[in-house]
């Protein structure tokens, strides 16, 4: 079973309440439950974490790194635009991750158009919702699978 980690950055337990007409009204509980109900289906044992600090969510990335997960799924949100320190974490990763949005970033404020993450990032998933998160699961499996090979 490959073991997954989720990285939800800050705000992200504002889900539900936080913007609904970008974000919907699904809290991050019930992404977190889809993430491991899809996982169980696909041979995936998933671990959520959320975090409003970004020394921490580097530490956590430094803990996957030490743990030797197959793969990480990050929805860094604002630290995505600016956050070299996070970048510099991730790059330290052996597996591949994949960068999610759930809103497309690229029809919104143009601070959002770039991400520091993108380009160390096995893929990007945005605009499609709590479905970016799904979508982004089935992928790095994918990927976290062919990376055994």
């Amino acid at each position: 079973m490959k073991r997954i980690v989720m990285l939800h950055g800050i705000n992200h337990a504002m889900f539900g309440k936080r913007d609904p007409a970008q974000y919907g009204t699904v809290t991050l509980q019930e992404i977190d439950a889809a993430l491991v109900a899809l996982g169980k289906q696909i041979g995936a044992q998933v671990e959520s974490y959320q975090t409003d600090c970004e020394g921490d969510m580097c530490r956590r990335v430094h803990q996957a790194y030490e743990d030797k997960v197959d793969g990480a799924l990050i929805n860094a949100g604002a630290w995505t635009h600016y956050s070299y320190g996070l970048r510099d974490a991730l790059a330290i990763l052996t597996c591949p991750f994949v960068e999610i949005h759930m809103s497309n970033v690229h029809a919104r404020e143009e601070f959002r158009h770039h991400s520091v993450l993108s380009p160390i990032a096995k893929g990007i998933v945005v605009g499609f919702g709590v479905d970016s998160y799904l979508l982004a699961l089935r992928a790095l499996c994918g990927a976290a699978g062919a990376a055994k090979k």
